[in-house]
């Protein structure tokens, strides 16, 4: 749902033309036409994967535990690629050079990117570019019993201006209301909203900012017309300012 939503904040938000939109998606501009057509409720359309099959996947086990065993020896004792190929060779493999050379650099590559750093960016932001969410847990009396409550803060990155709502749950009704109450108060949405890893966001974490968003939030995110970002993993300076509000 990511390139429909994508296609309908160009269109709708931000007046692009549709030969611009196919120029940068690499669409039809009779496919923008139908998706844009369609409810913002009903996603874009699902084709199936293409699968190729490879040479060198029935070796592809036995590469890596070589390739694995590799790193924790010192470097003039690791196996080049050529007397790789030529191992399996032996083994029965009747592939190229070239193909296992490709798959011992994905792999290298794989392992390179899973290994990189995060690096701390300053937080600056324009007005109406981008608003913060956060949920807090907190405690009141009412009717003379102690009850917690989950409290939902927005807070816009760049005038510091908040909007807090209190419900019993965190559930995804509570979720759509509390943006709801917020953009009607604030007049207006920004551009994208950051948020930490919530159940109700996100699906399933992958690395590096890859996310499978859940389909009732990204439907939300879709009608509003603002593109949301996720925090890293235990990075919540990410979205330090509404952690400011939370922890107040």
């Amino acid at each position: 749902m990511s390139m429909l939503a994508k296609i309908r904040r160009m269109h709708f938000r931000d007046g692009v033309p549709l030969r611009d939109i196919s120029r940068r998606t690499g669409l039809s501009r009779n496919t923008i036409r139908r998706w844009l057509r369609e409810p913002p409720s009903t996603g874009e359309p699902k084709y199936p994967k293409r699968e190729s099959s490879s040479v060198v996947d029935p070796w592809s086990e036995q590469l890596r535990l070589w390739l694995l065993a590799d790193t924790r020896r010192p470097k003039r004792e690791r196996r080049s690629a050529k007397q790789m190929h030529a191992d399996l060779r032996a083994a029965g493999y009747d592939g190229s050079y070239d193909r296992v050379c490709a798959f011992i650099r994905n792999w290298k590559q794989n392992r390179d990117e899973g290994a990189l750093r995060g690096a701390f960016v300053p937080l600056a932001f324009e007005y109406g570019e981008a608003f913060q969410f956060d949920w807090s847990c907190e405690y009141v009396f009412i009717g003379g019993l102690r009850r917690r409550i989950e409290v939902a803060h927005t807070k816009l990155a760049a005038s510091r201006a908040f909007w807090l709502v209190a419900y019993h749950t965190q559930s995804h009704e509570m979720l759509f209301d509390a943006h709801a109450r917020a953009f009607a108060a604030f007049g207006g949405i920004p551009r994208r909203g950051i948020y930490d890893n919530m159940k109700t966001a996100v699906d399933k974490v992958g690395p590096g900012k890859e996310r499978a968003i859940n389909a009732r939030f990204h439907s939300m995110c879709n009608h509003y017309l603002f593109e949301p970002e996720f925090c890293n993993r235990a990075a919540g300076w990410e979205k330090g300012i509404v952690e400011k509000n939370v922890q107040d």
